[in-house]
């Protein structure tokens, strides 16, 4: 009598089964990249949006158009009413009038990993989010894709399968020996003003292996690789964002040596947050390990984010309860909850920030948005605490 009724999976069969995923995922992408076509953004900012913004009236707005040292806006040509101002034109007043908000040349780039060891814990969604919210506030914005699965890549608007060539596009070339001394081959303009990018595709899983090889012979190479890249391109920007692996691995070892600050996701439920207790434990076991072949790494600042929560869970309210309890200074105030407007807009590749239309006038959208403003101010407020150029304006808006 066979030990089982199931037949033995072969390695055809597996062949076979990844040949309709891969089908399945080829329609998908049929559907959100649009042969021929580019991602682009649309939004649109009214006078009293763009005043807000920019941070001046919409007289002197009006003003400065009328003078010359604005272009005049664009009208419909039906209702001769101002049909509104993009981003670009947005950070152009913000030039003129002098309300850019980059950091002075004397204050340190801050490069941010939003690092967590554990996948689907809302890292990408953050990464992505973040570096919208900093844009739309008019700074300047690096984001290293360097996650094979290429999801903060593919939300950029790029196909990894097909715009990216791990040869030339990708973090693979640096990390290779005898790679480019500079990050800047990769280096990619957005749609996004503002936004550059250097996207990952599946080619960038092979550079774990190579690291984990060279590891014995060239620690220092493998460990501080990563900030010696970042360190070619830092001073183009005022905010540089790294999307690790969720893995262990050499290359998100080589983040944490990068980064001088650490956002860690985090959702309330309890197989989540006991993934990010022992990540913490991991990582301060393994910065102190390599502390003592490369030099130790100090941060400006580590905090924990709530992601995914849902009030209507009494798990994740005791959680979150716990969590607030047990690192009162080291989460965040914020809150990422669960919003069916982020997963909405992630299955057409898109962020919450770059919706448009009538979905933006829903409560679900006010509110998600609310949410995702709010994470992006706190972050914001500790980044300019690093920058003593924004302490005296920190010390006027009673921040300092």
């Amino acid at each position: 009598m066979d030990s089982t009724v199931l037949p033995p999976v072969s390695l055809t069969e597996l062949d076979h089964l990844a040949g309709r995923a891969a089908t399945v995922m080829n329609r998908l992408r049929d559907r959100v990249y649009a042969p021929g076509s580019e991602k682009r953004l649309e939004l649109s900012f009214n006078v009293r949006s763009a005043a807000e913004m920019v941070g001046r009236s919409e007289k002197l707005i009006r003003d400065a158009e009328a003078d010359g040292r604005l272009p005049p806006p664009d009208k419909d040509p039906e209702t001769g009413r101002r049909t509104g101002y993009s981003l670009g034109e947005i950070n152009r007043m913000r030039e003129v009038f002098g309300t850019l908000p980059h950091r002075a040349p004397g204050d340190p780039p801050m490069v941010l990993a939003v690092q967590n060891f554990k996948g689907g814990v809302g890292k990408s969604t953050v990464v992505a989010h973040l570096a919208q919210f900093f844009a739309l506030k008019g700074y300047r914005v690096c984001v290293i894709d360097c996650d094979s699965q290429a999801s903060t890549t593919a939300v950029f608007g790029l196909n990894p399968d097909v715009d990216v060539d791990e040869e030339e596009d990708t973090l693979y070339p640096f990390f290779r020996h005898g790679g480019p001394p500079s990050l800047s081959y990769a280096l990619r303009a957005t749609y996004w003003p503002g936004i550059a990018l250097i996207p990952a595709n599946l080619g960038l899983y092979d550079a774990e292996y190579e690291f984990a090889a060279r590891m014995a012979r060239d620690h220092a190479f493998v460990l501080d690789r990563m900030r010696a890249g970042v360190e070619t391109i830092q001073d183009r920007f005022d905010i540089v964002l790294l999307d690790p692996p969720p893995a262990l691995g050499m290359i998100s070892l080589s983040v944490l040596r990068a980064a001088n600050a650490l956002l860690i996701p985090a959702p309330p439920n309890n197989i989540d947050f006991a993934s990010t207790a022992h990540f913490l434990k991991m990582m301060s076991a393994t910065l102190a390990e390599i502390a003592q072949h490369g030099g130790a790494r100090n941060y400006s600042f580590v905090k924990i984010l709530a992601t995914k929560m849902n009030d209507q869970k009494s798990a994740h309210v005791a959680i979150k309860r716990m969590m607030d309890a047990v690192f009162p200074q080291d989460v965040l105030g914020a809150v990422l909850k669960d919003s069916a407007e982020i997963d909405n807009a992630t299955a057409n590749l898109k962020t919450v920030y770059e919706l448009t239309g009538p979905a933006t006038r829903s409560d679900t959208h006010k509110r998600c948005r609310a949410y995702l403003d709010a994470v992006g101010r706190e972050v914001e407020i500790l980044i300019r605490k690093t920058w003593p150029s924004h302490h005296a304006d920190l010390r006027k808006e009673g921040i300092l």
